[in-house]
């Protein structure tokens, strides 16, 4: 067991560093987004710099928060060699402390910071980022809407069979979607008809369509003002289908969102991986410790400090870049949502466990 005293000093350096990278990282995230976003207001005189300066403060959160596993690993690669250069891992090790002692509060602490990651601080990211968002499309709306990017697909069940709606833009004040094509389908997944209409509103379980032009198989095309078309989205599925993503959703609200997204039999993999994701991310935070302490506890005035931070970086891009990949396949639906987000996480750590063992035992 690691002494009280120094495992709370130990804790205190590896949280001063976390904080120092986690401090430099975000005034590099906002000047950036800053000065792009003033850029894009170059040409619009109303647009003030604090509404830009607020548009940046509240979206750099949402980038911290994808960039956390390398916070975690130069913040404990900074605390390690900190440790190493002022001779305390000697001393430590003159004691007869092995090197799972040391880590140990280190790694509790990522583990407690990780569930603060993902418990507080995602819904924190999630709320600035919507509201980022919201800033963003009033200022920049005129270019939003032509973003192609924006349109939407999204498929419904209802009484009368299921169908596909696509919609190209949506009204952000009231709701309303722009430019709609629905393709209906009976009960037996057989194409019954394609309605397009100038707008869509949806309202107690049915889209009210203005300007509609309906087409049926072998018949003529009917022109009318206005029909209803039953469906049973509600106005917050649409919302998330359209101007959100899954990582806008925050943690506590993503099982409710899932659960809407199967009642309406529409496909949830990136609400359910990012949900995995946010479960898994202590354990990927503890990956990015351990990594760090394989090339930092070398006794740094030896010298090859330079190589072993390098090897720290690439073994930590080499984890994210894996991390990424597999969120892609999870994505997709290849692979298993739980599967896609605790397999790097965990072999991450196995990694790191097996070549400190090498190191400390040979």
């Amino acid at each position: 067991m690691t002494p009280l005293t120094l495992s709370r000093y130990l804790s205190i350096r590896f949280l001063i560093a976390i904080c120092g990278v986690l401090i430099f990282l975000f005034a590099m995230i906002f000047l950036l987004d800053f000065a792009d976003t003033t850029r894009r207001a170059g040409d619009m005189p109303h647009v003030s710099i604090g509404s830009i300066a607020t548009i940046s403060l509240f979206r750099t959160p949402s980038v911290i928060e994808q960039t956390l596993p390398f916070v975690f690993l130069f913040g404990a690669m900074i605390c390690f060699v900190n440790l190493s250069w002022r001779f305390e891992l000697v001393v430590m090790r003159a004691a007869g402390m092995s090197v799972w002692q040391f880590l140990g509060p280190p790694v509790l602490c990522a583990i407690a910071l990780g569930i603060i990651a993902a418990a507080g601080f995602n819904p924190i990211s999630a709320t600035l980022k919507a509201r980022s968002d919201i800033l963003n499309s009033k200022i920049f709306g005129a270019e939003q809407a032509h973003d192609s990017d924006k349109a939407l697909w999204i498929r419904q069940r209802s009484r009368t069979g299921q169908a596909v709606l696509h919609a190209l833009s949506e009204n952000g004040d009231d709701g309303t979607l722009n430019g709609v094509t629905i393709y209906a389908f009976d009960g037996a997944n057989q194409f019954t008809r394609r309605i397009e209409a100038d707008t869509a509103t949806l309202d107690k379980g049915v889209w009210h369509l203005a300007k509609v032009r309906e087409f049926v198989p072998n018949q003529e095309p009917i022109l009318q003002e206005s029909i209803d078309f039953p469906t049973n989205l509600t106005a917050e599925q649409v919302k998330q289908n359209f101007a959100a993503s899954a990582d806008s959703v925050s943690f506590w609200r993503l099982p409710a969102s899932i659960a809407q997204q199967g009642a309406a039999g529409l496909e949830a993999n990136d609400y359910r991986l990012q949900y995995q994701t946010l479960l898994a991310r202590p354990a990927l935070l503890v990956a990015m410790v351990l990594i760090a302490a394989t090339v930092s506890l070398r006794f740094a005035r030896l010298g090859g400090l330079g190589v072993m931070i390098l090897s720290g970086i690439g073994a930590g891009f080499v984890l994210y870049v894996v991390t990424k990949m597999a969120k892609d396949l999870g994505t997709a639906g290849l692979i298993q949502p739980a599967a896609a987000a605790w397999t790097p996480a965990i072999v991450g750590v196995l990694i790191g466990f097996t070549v400190l063992l090498n190191q400390e035992d040979g």
